[in-house]
C-alpha cells in the first residue's frame, strides 16, 4: 500500500473513486430496471421509502465514518504519528460496534415509527446492514487516509454487483412465495427481497476489506514499531477527539440528506390524510419520483462524492502542515473539475430525459411523468455536485460546523416551502421537485460563501461556469437534434440514443478546448494527460 500524496495525486485517487462510483451507479441503474419490472412502481415505492429511512439511520450511526476517520488519521499520518493513527483506527472499530449495534436494534424494533403498516417489514430487513456498514466504513476510511482509494473502490464495486444479483433473485423468489396474495403484499415482499440484496453486498464488501487489511497488517505494524514519537494519545482522548470531529460531520451529512426522507414523510402524510390517497397510490407516485428520476441523477453526483472523499484527507493534511496555499489550490482545482463534468451531465439529462427514461425504466404507465420529472430536476446535478464537494472541503480544513449550519438553514427554508405547496396548492409530486431544486441551490450557495470566507477560494465564474455552460448548451442542441433526426429514420430508442450520447461527448470535448475552458496545463493533470494534449495539438485544439 503505497502512500503518495504529492501534487495532484489526490485527484488521481479521486478518479479511481469516481470510476468506481460511476460503475456502481450504472450497475444500480441496470439492475433497478428489471427489479422495477418485477416489483412494480408500488414495490419500488415501498423499497425507496424504506431505503431513505435506512440511509438516514445509517448516516447517523456510521455512514460518515470513512470521511471522519480519513480526516483524523490523515492528520496524524502527515506528522508521521503511525502509532497514534492506528490507535484511532482501533477506537473507530469500538465506536461502530456500540453505535452501529444500537442503531441496528433501533431500526428493527422501531420500524413502524417511520413506515406505516406492513411496509415496515422492508425497513426491518435493512437493520442488520446498518451494523455491518459501520465496520466496512472504518476500514475504507483507514485506507483512504493513507491516500489509497483502490481498496475502497474495488469493495464498492463488489458490493454493488452482489447487491444487484441477490436483489433480483430474492425479489423474484419472495413474490413467487406470496403469488396468491394481494398485489400490495406481493409488492412489499418484492421490496423486502431487494433489501436483502443490499445487506448481502455490504457483508461481502466487509469480508473483502478484512482480507485487504490482513494482507497489509505486517507492513502497517512494522511502520508502527519504527514510529519514533514518544507521545501516545490515550484512548479516552482519542474517543473524545473522535466525537468532537465525527459528530459535526454526522450532523452535517444527516441534515444534508435528511431533506429527502423528511419530504417523503410529509408528502405521504399529506397525500394519505389530507388528500385521501391510499397507501398503494402514494407509494406508487413516490416510487416514480425517487425510485426512477432520483436514481438516474445520482450517477453524475457520484463523481462529486468521490472527489469529496479524496479531498478531505488531502486538504486535511495540507491544513495540518499549515500549507494554506496548497489547500486552496486543491480545493479550487476540485471545484473546477466537478463543474466541468456536472454541467454537461445536467444538460444531457435534461434534453434526453425521455429517451434515457425509456431505456432504463420503460414502464409505459409512468414513462411521461418520470421523464418530465427527470428533465426538471436535472439542474440539481450541478447544485448537489458542488455542495457535496464543498462539504468535504470545509470538513477537511476543520470547519466542520459550517456545513451543519448551512444544511440546517437550507432545510428550514425548504420545509416551509414544501408544507405551503402541499397544503395550499395541488402540485403534489411537483412540490417535491420544486423543493429539491430550491434545497440543492441553497446548499450550493451557502457552502460557496463559506469556502470564500474560510479558505479564500474565489471561483473564476468564466472558466468554472460560463464556458462549460456554453459548451454544454452546444452539446445539448447537437444531441437533441441527432436523436430527433434519427428517430425519423428508425424506431429503436437505443439506436437513436447511443449515437446522440457519443456525439454529445465529442462535441463537448471539442467545445471546451476551443473555448479555452481547459488549458494545456490543466489537461496534463487529467489521467493520460500527455496523450490527451498530444491528440488535442494534432487536431489543432490547443
Amino acid at each position: 500500500m503505497a502512500e503518495k500524496n504529492n501534487g495532484n495525486n489526490y485527484l488521481k485517487q479521486a478518479g479511481i473513486l469516481a470510476a468506481a462510483g460511476i460503475i456502481c451507479r450504472i450497475i444500480g441503474i441496470l439492475y433497478r430496471s428489471p427489479l422495477t419490472s418485477i416489483i412494480g412502481d408500488e414495490g419500488n415505492g415501498y423499497y425507496t421509502s424504506a431505503y431513505n429511512i435506512y440511509t438516514i439511520i445509517l448516516l447517523i450511526s456510521s455512514y460518515s465514518i470513512p470521511s471522519a476517520i480519513s480526516k483524523i488519521i490523515a492528520s496524524k499520518l502527515a506528522l508521521k504519528q503511525y502509532r497514534n493513527a492506528h490507535r484511532i483506527f482501533c477506537c473507530a472499530l469500538l465506536y461502530v460496534l456500540v453505535i452501529g449495534g444500537a442503531a441496528s436494534l433501533f431500526t428493527f424494533f422501531g420500524a413502524e415509527l417511520f413506515l406505516e403498516g406492513d411496509a415496515a417489514v422492508v425497513l426491518r430487513v435493512f437493520s442488520p446492514t446498518i451494523f455491518l456498514s459501520g465496520f466496512a466504513g472504518v476500514f475504507r476510511g483507514y485506507f483512504q487516509a493513507h491516500g489509497s482509494m483502490v481498496q475502497t473502490s474495488f469493495s464498492q464495486v463488489v458490493e454493488q454487483i452482489l447487491n444487484a444479483v441477490v436483489s433480483i433473485l430474492a425479489a423474484h423468489m419472495l413474490i413467487d412465495f406470496v403469488a396468491k396474495e394481494s398485489s400490495t403484499t406481493r409488492a412489499i415482499y418484492g421490496a423486502a427481497g431487494s433489501a436483502l440484496g443490499t445487506g448481502s453486498g455490504v457483508a461481502v464488501a466487509l469480508l473483502f476489506m478484512l482480507g485487504v487489511y490482513a494482507l497489509n497488517r505486517k507492513m502497517l505494524h512494522r511502520r508502527i514499531e519504527r514510529d519514533a514519537h514518544r507521545m501516545e494519545d490515550s484512548y479516552g482522548d482519542i474517543l473524545r477527539g473522535m466525537l468532537v470531529t465525527v459528530t459535526p460531520i454526522i450532523l452535517s451529512t444527516f441534515i444534508y440528506n435528511f431533506s429527502t426522507s423528511f419530504n417523503q414523510t410529509v408528502y405521504s402524510k399529506v397525500m394519505i390524510n389530507a388528500r385521501g390517497l391510499s397507501l398503494a397510490e402514494t407509494a406508487t407516485n413516490y416510487g416514480i419520483f425517487a425510485g426512477k428520476a432520483m436514481v438516474i441523477i445520482n450517477i453524475p453526483i457520484a463523481l462529486a462524492a468521490s472527489l469529496s472523499s479524496a479531498v478531505i484527507p488531502a486538504v486535511s493534511k495540507s491544513s495540518a502542515l499549515g500549507d494554506r496555499k496548497a489547500a486552496q489550490d486543491k480545493a479550487q482545482y476540485a471545484m473546477w473539475t466537478t463543474m466541468l463534468i456536472a454541467i454537461p451531465a445536467a444538460v444531457g439529462l435534461a434534453v434526453l430525459a425521455k429517451p434515457i427514461m425509456q431505456l432504463l425504466f420503460p414502464q409505459p404507465d409512468s414513462l411521461d411523468l418520470a421523464s418530465e420529472i427527470l428533465a426538471m430536476i436535472a439542474v440539481t446535478v450541478i447544485f448537489y455536485s458542488l455542495s457535496t464537494l464543498t462539504n468535504g472541503i470545509l470538513q477537511g480544513i476543520g470547519k466542520v460546523r459550517l456545513p451543519v449550519q448551512n444544511a440546517a438553514a437550507a432545510l428550514l427554508i425548504q420545509t416551509a416551502l414544501l408544507v405551503a405547496l402541499l397544503m395550499f396548492t395541488e402540485l403534489d409530486l411537483y412540490a417535491l421537485v420544486i423543493c429539491l431544486i430550491a434545497y440543492s441551490a441553497m446548499m450550493c450557495l451557502f457552502n460557496s460563501i463559506s469556502i470564500r470566507r474560510c479558505l479564500g477560494v474565489k471561483e473564476d465564474l468564466k472558466t468554472m461556469v460560463l464556458l462549460p455552460a456554453l459548451a454544454a448548451a452546444l452539446m445539448g442542441l447537437c444531441a437533441k437534434g441527432v436523436y430527433l433526426g434519427m428517430q425519423m429514420l428508425v424506431e429503436s430508442n437505443v439506436i437513436c440514443l447511443i449515437p446522440s450520447i457519443v456525439l454529445a461527448v465529442v462535441v463537448y470535448a471539442l467545445a471546451i478546448l476551443k473555448l479555452g475552458a481547459v488549458t494545456e496545463e490543466q489537461l496534463l493533470g487529467f489521467p493520460k494527460g500527455d496523450r490527451l494534449v498530444a491528440i488535442a495539438k494534432k487536431c489543432r485544439l490547443l
